[in-house]
């Protein structure tokens, strides 16, 4: 039975996956449309059509493969100029230019996206991410206000008993490893951190930091015990190495101390909902930075036989599974399943949004930061009174959409295969 519901949970959030990309789709067609684009195709997966209908000169459907979709904008490449050089690059712009102009009548003359104005093709090609963003937070708002998110507080709940490196795999304590500066300054379950080094303590990530950024320095800690503040032994925090806070995969050398915290479910609204996603969009950001390198140790582990890195990237395949085994779990209360499923297909949306944003082709950024530089050159021209330049010919970073596609699409095939073959293991 439990397989069962983890396979329909896991196919339930595909779905869900699927039908953030649809939206963000229509983040791409409504404003595409309002601005009397002529828009072809929408269109949720690739190859194979299993169903269509077309609509006011636009098709409608579903393909075979459901990993993306996409929206056919006509006329996302301009004419050719004349007295152009003939290159190699600009035969290649040409080939891809005349498959799109197949379409293109007299008639389409005002309805071409690269007549539109910068402002207008900016706002088409970030409604696509800016979905995706919109859901993201509707869905964490949407879990702080009905259920609300852990949080760690500033009661101990552990002291740990040596100072053992955190990237060593064994994390027995050994006669060679020395007592926590917790340990030694007295420091007990159930006290209150007040303050550290004269600095008043608000929560536990301020005091985190303060202690990593302490490093082997002098350290006086005041605790509540039975409703009383005592000031403990000074001691010296230790060096450790420590995970980043917005890179869980990399240790950096700071300050440690030896306590662990309690933890409450807090119920937060709006503000709390942005603080969070704030975070989370430097991590991914983070992630995003090393995702080339990333997907290679994927692919290297998955080769030598590695055991999976429990922070490495997951495929929609992978997301899927994690968020059925989630559903499934007989070992998490039913608030909290609920509250992790969405958490994680929140985390999916926020990822896709912001990894749309990425200046380069074909990302939608891509074509922002195109339309942005369409938009200064004229500013420029203009300013130095000569002629319009007209719209930047996209065609012409083929090489870059061929690139930055064939990695997106092998990465994908490397993790898809990494989640099914070596899965990361959660539960």
């Amino acid at each position: 039975m439990t397989v069962v519901v983890t396979v329909l949970l896991a196919v339930l959030f595909f779905a869900l996956i699927m039908v953030s990309i649809a939206l963000h789709e229509v983040g791409h067609l409504v404003p595409g449309k309002l601005f009397g684009i002529k828009v072809t195709q929408y269109f949720v997966g690739f190859g194979k059509t299993l169903w269509s209908t077309t609509k006011r000169g636009t098709e409608y459907g579903v393909k075979a493969f459901p990993l993306g979709g996409y929206v056919r904008l006509v006329g996302m490449y301009p004419p050719v100029k004349p007295g152009r050089k003939d290159t190699r690059l600009n035969r290649m712009a040409d080939q891809a230019r005349a498959f799109e102009w197949e379409d293109i009548t007299p008639a389409d003359d005002g309805h071409l996206f690269y007549q539109k104005k910068t402002w207008q093709k900016i706002v088409v090609m970030l409604g696509g991410p800016t979905m995706n963003l919109l859901l993201a937070f509707l869905i964490f708002l949407g879990i702080n206000l009905f259920h609300g998110t852990y949080q760690s507080t500033l009661i101990v709940a552990g002291v740990s008993e040596c100072v053992v490196r955190a990237d060593r795999e064994d994390l027995t304590c050994t006669d060679a490893d020395p007592l926590t500066p917790a340990g030694e300054a007295g420091v007990e379950v159930g006290d209150r951190l007040v303050s550290f080094n004269g600095v008043a303590l608000t929560d536990w990530v301020q005091m985190g930091d303060l202690i990593r950024a302490n490093r082997d320095g002098a350290a006086t800690i005041v605790v509540e015990r039975d409703g009383q503040e005592l000031t403990l032994p000074t001691v010296n925090t230790a060096l450790n190495f420590v995970p980043d806070r917005l890179d869980p995969s990399r240790y950096v050398e700071a300050g440690f101390l030896g306590v662990s915290p309690t933890t409450e479910l807090v119920r937060g609204g709006v503000g709390a909902t942005v603080d969070q996603m704030w975070t989370m969009t430097q991590q991914s950001a983070v992630a995003l930075a090393s995702f080339p390198v990333r997907v290679w140790n994927v692919a290297a582990d998955l080769v030598t036989g590695q055991p999976r890195d429990i922070n490495s990237p997951l495929s929609i395949v992978g997301a899927s599974r994690v968020a059925g085994e989630i559903g499934a779990s007989d070992d998490i209360p039913a608030g909290d399943k609920v509250a992790t499923w969405l958490s994680l297909l929140g985390s999916v949306n926020l990822f896709v949004g912001l990894l749309n944003l990425v200046p380069l082709l074909p990302l939608d950024g891509g074509h922002i930061a195109g339309a942005l530089f369409e938009w200064l050159r004229r500013q420029v021209a203009r300013l130095r009174g000569r002629a319009d330049p007209g719209p930047v010919d996209t065609a012409r970073g083929l090489p870059l959409t061929y690139l930055v596609g064939g990695f997106l699409l092998i990465g994908g095939v490397v993790l898809i295969l990494a989640d099914i073959i070596s899965p990361i293991q959660l539960l």
